[in-house]
């Protein structure tokens, strides 16, 4: 393990050789497109960035920038964890990214309205009937239904991590809610506000252009007939762990942040409740899960959602966004068809590679998966937020086991995929007043509307904060960096 000298901040930085550090080389210097950083950087002294960082975290409690985290007997309310020290984004590394990101959600897209339409993929023997018909998120209700402007995955979270390989793979897609790009606007604000000055050193995108852009698109796919929308953001209500960001959301695009008891259906068209009376309602970007939408379709008992608002949208009066049943395309089973699924519909090679995956529903795939779980990341394919997945080096032999016998359970319910070094990036550990490595990834979003698309040329780089761990969910104890994608010299 090598530390790195250049300046008082990084005078006690760890490196270890075998990880591929995004701004340190392997002999400590210091890449080309972080040179000017550092030296920014380095006219603070430790001291000066501890006050900084406090400073940050206050801005971030004071303006309700947290989340919730479920556990098994209570909720919990944090602080958004985030970093000062910026990633960089160089142009050229930034065009694979979108142009991947894009692809992927196009094909995702044409995926969803073949298998609630024609089948062809299934018919064609490209991907087996039964990967969907045991799926809990294919909704038979979305059989023939045509969404307004012909998109299903409005919204896109693509997550993509940087091998030490030096190349870039998706890890997994993202288009039932994909939640983060709140906190992609806000940890811009914190560090603009607390570092203004390194801002006029490097020619970045902006990242405060996506609420503007996610309303063009919701806007774009109106129902037919009308001239000006009438757009709301649905949400479950405070207690949801990605509250603030359903309210920050709403509030940026100048729209009305609305619950289940704030709407109703009459005549099959949505109605909001005002002190001026009913207003119509023509877009919902919804925040809730499918299975709570409306009890009268769904869920009997569920006090989240609308009744008749199903009924409204199969008949083309309001549109959802994210159309109900994409998350049969974002369950990690599915995932591991994405190359075919990209070539079939777009005659195009992958621009981003998958991380290899085995599928457990696969006896071949399973017999591997069983005997090498120490080996690999097991992960269930339809949950979200870091829950269910297990790494195999850090699992004692009763804990493999257990893994085992769950696999062996329902091996239609688990991948696996090898596990990866994920690149790693100097970040500041409150509790040492330090920097040290710690694995990163980043989620970028893509928006799909009529005949419009957008990638936010930022994203969220998510920090595992606990050293040598590779999950970085902010439920399970991640945190964040700003991300900076730089402009091409003109």
């Amino acid at each position: 393990m090598e530390t790195n000298p250049k300046n008082s901040l990084f005078s006690s930085y760890p490196q270890k050789p075998e990880l591929f550090d995004e701004v340190f080389a392997a002999d400590g210097s210091t890449k080309a497109i972080y040179e000017k950083l550092l030296c920014l950087y380095g006219e603070h002294s430790i001291q000066d960035y501890v006050s900084l960082n406090s400073k940050a975290k206050s801005s971030f409690f004071n303006q309700g920038i947290t989340f919730q985290v479920y556990e098994k007997e209570k909720t919990q309310e944090k602080i958004f964890p985030f970093d000062l020290f910026p990633r960089i984004i160089d142009p050229d590394e930034w065009d694979i990214i979108e142009s991947g990101a894009i692809q992927r959600s196009r094909a995702l897209n044409l995926f969803l309205q073949d298998i609630y339409h024609d089948k062809k993929i299934i018919k064609d023997k490209m991907v087996p009937l039964e990967l969907l018909s045991s799926s809990v998120n294919y909704l038979h209700q979305m059989m023939d239904v045509n969404p307004p402007g012909g998109i299903y995955n409005h919204i896109s979270g693509t997550d993509i991590i940087k091998h030490s390989d030096g190349n870039y793979y998706v890890l997994e897609d993202n288009i039932r809610c994909p939640s983060g790009v709140s906190y992609v606007i806000c940890n811009r604000t914190a560090l603009k506000r607390a570092l203004f000055g390194v801002f006029n050193h490097y020619n970045a995108y902006t990242v405060t252009d996506y609420a503007e852009n996610l309303l063009q698109i919701l806007e774009s796919v109106k129902p037919h007939g009308v001239d000006n929308p009438n757009c709301v953001v649905i949400t479950p209500g405070m207690f949801n762990s990605a509250y603030y960001e359903h309210s920050y959301l709403a509030k940026a695009m100048g729209v009305e942040l609305v619950e289940g008891r704030d709407l109703f259906v009459e005549n099959n068209f949505v109605y909001m409740k005002t002190i001026n009376g009913p207003e119509k309602v023509d877009v919902i970007y919804r925040r809730i899960d499918d299975a709570f939408l409306d009890p009268l379709e769904f869920r009997q008992d569920s006090t989240l959602g609308v009744p008749g608002l199903f009924s409204a949208y199969q008949k083309g009066n309001v549109c959802l966004a994210n159309a109900p049943g994409t998350g049969v395309a974002d369950d990690k089973a599915v995932y591991t068809y994405m190359p075919d699924i990209i070539k079939y519909y777009l005659d195009e090679d992958p621009i981003l590679n998958n991380v290899h995956t085995y599928h457990c529903s696969r006896p071949d795939e399973l017999k591997y998966v069983l005997e090498n779980v120490d080996k690999l990341v097991v992960k269930p394919v339809d949950e979200a937020g870091g829950y269910g997945i297990s790494i195999g080096n850090k699992l004692s032999k009763a804990e493999i086991k257990q893994v085992q016998e769950q696999i062996k359970k329902e091996p239609r319910k688990y991948v696996a995929q090898p596990i990866l070094s994920l690149s790693v990036h100097p970040t500041y550990i409150d509790e040492k007043e330090s920097f040290e490595q710690r694995h990163i990834d980043l989620r970028t979003f893509t928006l799909l509307g009529k005949d419009s698309e957008f990638v936010l040329r930022g994203g969220l780089t998510r920090v595992a904060l606990q050293e040598g761990n590779l999950i970085v969910n902010s439920s399970q104890g991640g945190g964040s960096k700003d991300t900076w994608v730089l402009k091409k010299d003109e």
